[in-house]
Order: structure tokens, then C-alpha cells, then sequence
């Protein structure tokens, strides 16, 4: 909205995504890199607002530089969308929409389950039994912290 708004553009020239922030601290050499805890194998599920918004793998980067990590990128529809996932005429559809990025996951025996966006997150994991739960990735980084 407003591309040629002065003011718009002045924001939007100032906004980043959580781990775009991340990488360019780590690119000017300003990121803490002294991590406390491996976080093993990590499934990152890559929300589509990050596909449509063009950011890239940023929190898949930033979560490989803690030694003994092991990313793997899931890049295809949790079937939430909105409130998609929990309106009851469409819940079982969404459902089914999950059942690959879930098989996947599965597949992966992975230490943790992420995702950018929370209603994915949840919608994928009310179909595994995790061994540490689905989290936020800023929470994974946290733990890699040791904070």
C-alpha cells in the first residue's frame, strides 16, 4: 500500500524479519556466535508469508551457525492458513493438507520442529509425537544460548 509514500518507504526500509536481523548483524561481524547448547536436528517449516515476502532461508542460516546443528528445510503448505485450520467445515481438509510436511517430519526423527509462523507450528505438530515439542525458532536460539 502506498509504494510511493515517503513515509511508507521510510518504515519499510527499517522493518526486517526476526532472522534477516540476525544475518546482517552476523554479516557485520556483530552476532554472538558463542553458543551454550547443540539444538541437533532441527525441521524448519518455511511459513508461506516468508515465500511471498521473499526473505529467504535467513532463519535456516542463522540456526546453522550453532555447532552440531542439522537443518532441514520443509517448504510446502501446513494447510492452516488463517483460521482455515480450525473452522470446523474445513479442519479435516486441513488436516490432510498437513499429512506431508507431518510424514516428513516423522521421516526426519527430529530433535525439534520449527517454524516462523505458530499456527503452522501447532497445525504440524498436533500430528507427531515430538521429543521436544514444537517450538518458535527464536525459543531454539534462546536454547542454543543457554539463556
Amino acid at each position: 500500500m502506498y509504494p510511493d509514500d515517503a513515509d511508507v518507504i521510510k518504515v519499510k526500509q527499517h522493518i526486517f524479519d526476526p532472522f534477516e536481523y540476525l544475518l546482517h548483524r552476523h554479516k557485520a561481524e556483530l552476532l554472538n556466535t558463542e553458543f551454550k547448547n547443540p539444538i541437533g536436528t532441527v525441521a524448519w517449516h518455511v511459513p508461506c508469508h516468508q515465500r511471498v515476502q521473499n526473505i529467504g532461508p535467513k532463519t535456516r542460516e542463522v540456526l546453522s551457525l550453532v555447532p552440531g546443528s542439522d537443518i532441514h528445510v520443509i517448504e510446502r503448505c501446513s494447510g492452516h492458513d488463517g483460521t482455515y485450520g480450525v473452522r470446523k467445515a474445513s479442519y479435516a481438509k486441513s488436516q490432510k493438507l498437513a499429512l506431508p510436511v507431518i510424514n516428513r517430519v516423522k521421516k526426519l526423527q527430529a530433535d525439534y520442529l520449527v517454524s516462523d509462523c505458530p499456527m503452522a507450528a501447532t497445525q504440524i505438530s498436533d500430528g507427531l509425537d515430538l521429543k521436544n515439542g514444537e517450538t518458535n525458532p527464536l525459543s531454539l536460539l534462546r536454547f542454543a544460548y543457554g539463556i
